[in-house]
């Protein structure tokens, strides 16, 4: 079976440009690839090893590769209870570029919703439930409606 590397990178442009449109800033495909970045390594400490797969399986060819990058599996996961925390995380993880990314919480929480909106056009309904149902309670309503909505 040959590999065609540029239907994958398709796909996966595909979806930065769209999180780039969700994201009010079409022209800035850097900035939406830093914050799918985030929010899915904030989002894989969260998630059992299983259920990282399972995502994974749904998830176009370059973003499954931003997913893994530099994850740890066996690493303990990270305690977020509320969607704040979840949101400096974010934050956190941007780094030197959260300065341009996010001027305060409400841009990672509008960065976050983006990301699930985004996810939500590739990835079933039933492995959103999934996921959503691991997260913390403060988390769930807030996925759940950001998932629905386009």
């Amino acid at each position: 079976m040959p590999l065609n590397f540029e239907k994958h990178a398709a796909k996966g442009n595909e979806f930065v440009n769209r999180l780039a449109a969700r994201l009010g800033d079409e022209d800035n495909i850097d900035r939406a690839g830093r914050v799918l970045r985030c929010v899915l390594h904030t989002l894989r400490s969260r998630l059992t090893i299983e259920e990282s797969f399972q995502l994974l399986a749904q998830l176009p060819m370059a973003i499954k590769a931003l997913y893994v990058e530099g994850w740890q599996p066996m690493r303990s996961h990270v305690k977020l209870r509320t969607l704040n925390e979840f949101g400096k995380e974010v934050i956190r993880l941007d780094g030197l570029s959260a300065w341009r990314d996010f001027s305060n919480l409400e841009d990672a929480l509008k960065g976050i919703e983006a990301v699930v909106k985004t996810m939500a056009d590739y990835v079933s309904a039933g492995e959103l439930h999934d996921i959503i149902a691991v997260l913390p309670e403060d988390m769930k309503d807030s996925f759940v409606v950001w998932s629905h909505t386009p």
